[in-house]
């Protein structure tokens, strides 16, 4: 594996070693010191290509640093849209959704798609059959919901995301179970409803959870954001080769 990928997201940093669109182990941190991990994983193993994608911004003496890892570094954060413009995306993206984005082109070549990212917000985007971005609309996401109906209300307790959730509650805490997870299912169905033909796909932490409550085919790619990185690298290893 010749290339690195990082993705510092809201809530945690995940990164792998990719050679095309191969990842190799994933690994998660969840903490303060970001860039230390970042460094850690270069100690051993200098990539071809490094691609991190930050919703923090990056210094200049740690992106100078970085470049001294790796024979090219590329960035996506705010001081660094080019990459995005590249693929006919608008700069307000946050990266995250450009990278799913371009993997689901890749993916699912000559196919409208719908992509739903569940994360810290719940991200919905749209492509047509040519790979044109359309738009896209966030809102809160599942974990979120249950945090906000806490804080912004004191009669309400702060409830975990259940294992199964009844269509209607039959307590406080069932209530609440009951109403972010019929939500997010009667939100989901009426952006699918949209778009009927799209292939959709869902990426992100609770992909798994709320695909299983769907009636329609879904793709499940909990790396799509890796993956769309790691084409990210790969155009740029092969940048001298032309």
């Amino acid at each position: 594996m010749s290339n690195l990928i990082v993705e510092i997201g809201n809530t945690a940093v995940k990164a792998a070693w990719s050679d095309r669109m191969t990842l190799g182990k994933t690994f998660r941190y969840q903490g303060e010191k970001v860039m230390d991990f970042v460094f850690s994983l270069v100690k051993k193993e200098k990539p071809e290509v490094m691609v991190i994608s930050s919703v923090l911004e990056i210094s200049k003496a740690d992106e100078q640093l970085l470049s001294g890892e790796c024979r090219h570094l590329v960035l996506l954060d705010k001081e660094h849209t080019q990459p995005l413009r590249s693929h006919g995306l608008p700069p307000y993206l946050s990266y995250d959704r450009a990278a799913s984005i371009i993997a689901a082109r890749y993916l699912f070549r000559g196919k409208a798609c719908t992509i739903v990212d569940f994360g810290t917000t719940l991200t919905i985007d749209f492509t047509d059959a040519s790979g044109e971005y359309l738009g896209g609309n966030i809102s809160l996401g599942f974990r979120t919901r249950f945090k906000a109906l806490s804080r912004y209300s004191r009669a309400l307790p702060l409830v975990e995301a259940p294992e199964k959730a009844e269509e209607t509650g039959q307590s406080l805490v069932g209530s609440i179970e009951a109403g972010v997870v019929s939500g997010i299912n009667f939100e989901i169905g009426g952006y699918l409803d949209l778009y009927p033909d799209n292939i959709v796909v869902f990426t992100g932490g609770d992909a798994k959870y709320f695909a299983k409550r769907m009636k329609s085919s879904i793709f499940v790619i909990c790396n799509l954001v890796l993956m769309g990185l790691a084409l990210l690298a790969d155009e740029y290893a092969h940048k001298d080769e032309k």
